[in-house]
C-alpha cells in the first residue's frame, strides 16, 4: 500500500477530530516549543490571575487520622466514656459494616493530653510536639467533609473529584493547566513512603496519579527508593552516553518521518518523552543524592531521613523537588487505619511523620520557599468517637468518619494562624462552617491562579473540571 493511499485511509474526517479534540496535539507541541514560545508550559491563557503559590506538596496521610487524637480537643467526653452514641447525635446516619453489626456503639475519649501552643493557642495533642511548634504557621480546618465511607473511594474522590475510577487526578489537573518550571523534570511527582502501624494498612493504585482521560503526559511519574529510582531511565550495561544521544536522534528521525505521513499528533508526544528520559538520566540521579545535605538537614528531619523511601527522607525529596521547580508534588503514607490499637498505632504513626512533616514546613520557611509553595496534610475522613471492637482503658479503635475530619494548609496564598469550623461535643457533627472536600480543591488550585470553574477539559461530549459542578473557596484561610 502506498503512503498516499494508507494516509486517506487513516486521517478520516472522524479520526482527525476525534485525535485532536483530545489536547493530545496541543500538549505534545507545546512541550517542543521554546520556553518563551509556552505558557510556562501549560494552557494558554493560565494561570488566570496572579497566583500565590507556584506549585504544591499534598501530604496524603493514607487511613483517615484521627481527628479525636490529633488537633479536635473534646475534654467533655470523659464523662461520656462507655455511653451508647446518643441517637441525637448519630441521627440515623450510616456507619460501615464493620461496626453496623455492633450492639453498642460505645464512646471512646483520647487517652492522650492536649495542650495550647503558639500565639494562636491552638490544641494540639502530645503525639504532635513538632506540628505543635509551627502551629502558628498552619491554617487548620476542623470540619472537612467528603461523600466517601470506605477508603478506595474516598481516596479516589479527594484526589480527583469523583469517587470512581477514571478521573484525572488533581496532580494531573494541575501540570495540565500549568505545566513544569524545570524542563528536566515531570511536572507532577509522587513518592510513597509505609507504615509506622503494626496492623495491615490500605493499598494504593497507580491510578490515583493518574491523568485519566487528560493527555498521559501529564500522569504522575512515581520515584521509587533506591538506586533505580524511574525503571529503564539507567543506561543498559555497555550502552555509553554518546551511543544513548546517537540512538534517540535515530529514532527521532524515523519518528518524524511517520508524523510527516499521518500527521498523529502521539508521534510528536512519543518523541517529547523520549527527550524528558533522556535529560532524567542527569537530573534524577542529582536529585535523589541526599549525600549533599548537610548534618543539619538530617538532623531537623529525624533519624530516618537517611533511609530511601521513608516518609522522612520522602519528605525532604520533596524539598528539594520544590526547589527544582517541580509543580505538584504528592506524598502518601500508609497506615492511618486504626479500627483497632488506635493508641499503639497512632503514637507510632505520629512518631514516625510528625518531625519530617514539621521539618519540611520550616526548611521551605527559612530557605524563602514556603511564601510560593502550598503545603496541605491530611487523609481522605476521619475517625468515629465511638470504639470499634471492645473499649478498655487503655485500648480502643475507631471507624471511618466522614462527616468531620481535620486537614491543614500552609505557604504560599494561606493565612497563617487561621482556623475554621467548629464540631458538637462528640466531634461527630459540623456545628459551624462546613468545608466540603471540592471546596478545599477549589482553594488549592486558586492558590496557583487557576479558577476551578474555568479550568475544564472536553471528553465524551462534556466539559469536565476537578470540582464536578461544585466547589467554592474556602475565603477564611485565604491570605
Amino acid at each position: 500500500m502506498t503512503p498516499d493511499r494508507e494516509l486517506l485511509l487513516t486521517l478520516t474526517r472522524r479520526h482527525f477530530f476525534g485525535r485532536t479534540a483530545t489536547g493530545l496535539g496541543a500538549a505534545a507541541l507545546a512541550s517542543l516549543l521554546p520556553k518563551s514560545a509556552q505558557a510556562a508550559g501549560g494552557l494558554e491563557g493560565l494561570p488566570h490571575f496572579a497566583p500565590k503559590a507556584k506549585r504544591v506538596i499534598l501530604l496524603h496521610q493514607s487511613g483517615g487520622p484521627s481527628q479525636l487524637d490529633t488537633f479536635d480537643y473534646k475534654p467533655g467526653l470523659s464523662k461520656h466514656r462507655g455511653i451508647d452514641l446518643p441517637d441525637s447525635v448519630r441521627m440515623g446516619q450510616r456507619i460501615t459494616g464493620m461496626t453496623s453489626g455492633q450492639s453498642t456503639l460505645p464512646v471512646a475519649p483520647s487517652n492522650f493530653s492536649f495542650q495550647r501552643y503558639g500565639e494562636t493557642g491552638t490544641w494540639v495533642s502530645e503525639l504532635l510536639p513538632h506540628t505543635a511548634k509551627i502551629v502558628d504557621d498552619l491554617a487548620i480546618i476542623k470540619t472537612m467533609h467528603t461523600e466517601a465511607i470506605n477508603h478506595d473511594p474516598a481516596i479516589t474522590f479527594f484526589q480527583s473529584g469523583f469517587q470512581q475510577p477514571g478521573r484525572p487526578s488533581m496532580g494531573a489537573w494541575v501540570s495540565y493547566g500549568l505545566g513544569s518550571e524545570n524542563e528536566n523534570l515531570p511536572s507532577f511527582i509522587v513518592l510513597l513512603s509505609q507504615a509506622h502501624a503494626l496492623n495491615t494498612d490500605q493499598p494504593l493504585f497507580s491510578r490515583l496519579w493518574g491523568s485519566g482521560f487528560l493527555p498521559s503526559s501529564h500522569q504522575g511519574v512515581k520515584l521509587r527508593a533506591g538506586a533505580d529510582p524511574v525503571l529503564f531511565l539507567n543506561d543498559p550495561p555497555g550502552i555509553e552516553q554518546d551511543t544513548r544521544r546517537s540512538m534517540l536522534d535515530a529514532i527521532e528521525r524515523l519518528n518524524r518521518l511517520k508524523h510527516r505521513a499521518f500527521g498523529d499528533p502521539e508521534i510528536e508526544s512519543r518523541i517529547a518523552q523520549y527527550e524528558m528520559a533522556y535529560r532524567m538520566q542527569t537530573s534524577v540521579p542529582d536529585l535523589v543524592d541526599l549525600g549533599q545535605e548537610p548534618e543539619s538537614t538530617f538532623a531537623n528531619y529525624g533519624p530516618e531521613s537517611r533511609k530511601p523511601g521513608t516518609y522522612a527522607a520522602n519528605c525532604l525529596l520533596a524539598r528539594r523537588l520544590a526547589e527544582r521547580g517541580v509543580r505538584f508534588i504528592q506524598l502518601y503514607h500508609r497506615g492511618w487505619d486504626q479500627h483497632n490499637d488506635l493508641p499503639r498505632d497512632l503514637r507510632l504513626q505520629c512518631a514516625g511523620t510528625d518531625q519530617p512533616t514539621a521539618a519540611l514546613v520550616a526548611d521551605l520557611k527559612q530557605r524563602g520557599l514556603l511564601d510560593e509553595t502550598l503545603v496541605v496534610w491530611g487523609g481522605e475522613f476521619g475517625r468515629t468517637v465511638y470504639c470499634q471492637g471492645r473499649l478498655t482503658e487503655t485500648n480502643y479503635g475507631r471507624d471511618h468518619h466522614p462527616r468531620n475530619f481535620v486537614m491543614w494548609a500552609a505557604g504560599g496564598g494561606i493565612k497563617a494562624g487561621a482556623r475554621v469550623g467548629e464540631t458538637d461535643e462528640f466531634s461527630y457533627n459540623v456545628t459551624a462552617d462546613p468545608v466540603h472536600v471540592h471546596d478545599l480543591q477549589a482553594t488549592i488550585l486558586h492558590c496557583l491562579g487557576i479558577d476551578h470553574k474555568r479550568l475544564t477539559y472536553k471528553f465524551q461530549g462534556r466539559h469536565f473540571r476537578l470540582t464536578d459542578v461544585h466547589g467554592k473557596l474556602i475565603k477564611p484561610i485565604l491570605a
